[in-house]
């Protein structure tokens, strides 16, 4: 008989803080070690998971008291990242200059995920940002 495996999907509530941000990286890492073939998707599932929620503690107007979101779970051979806030803004890729420390962080998304996108969340409070991410291949 055939059966049917849905993928295991993690998903906590953050407080809307930059110290809140290597936590998010924490459970990523955590999650994924758990996983076979894990190991894959860390590097790039930190980085941009961790930018995502950076981004949207800085960006998003919610009111402070209001938590961020994460999600992720692997289907198929793809690691879904999601970041959910109560903010009404949209993300979008800008150009940094050199001597600006900040700003690439959809940059990185944008180059090192398969796809990402911005949508708005059920109920109409907020967005998520999502992206996709392939695993890593050892070149041997």
């Amino acid at each position: 008989m055939l059966t049917a495996h849905r993928p295991r999907t993690f998903a906590a509530r953050l407080d809307s803080c930059v110290e809140s941000t290597p936590l998010a990286r924490h459970l990523i890492r955590a999650y994924l070690c758990a996983l076979p073939a894990g190991d894959r998707y860390c590097d790039v599932a930190e980085l941009l998971l961790g930018e995502l929620f950076a981004n949207a503690v800085q960006h998003a107007d919610a009111p402070d008291d209001r938590l961020i979101e994460i999600r992720f779970a692997v289907s198929g051979d793809l690691l879904r990242l999601e970041v959910h806030d109560a903010g009404s803004g949209r993300p979008s890729v800008r150009s940094a200059s050199l001597e600006e420390e900040c700003g690439r962080g959809l940059f990185l998304v944008n180059e090192l995920a398969e796809r990402w996108g911005c949508c708005p969340r059920a109920g109409g409070v907020g967005k998520f940002v999502w992206a996709l991410i392939a695993p890593a291949f050892a070149l041997v």
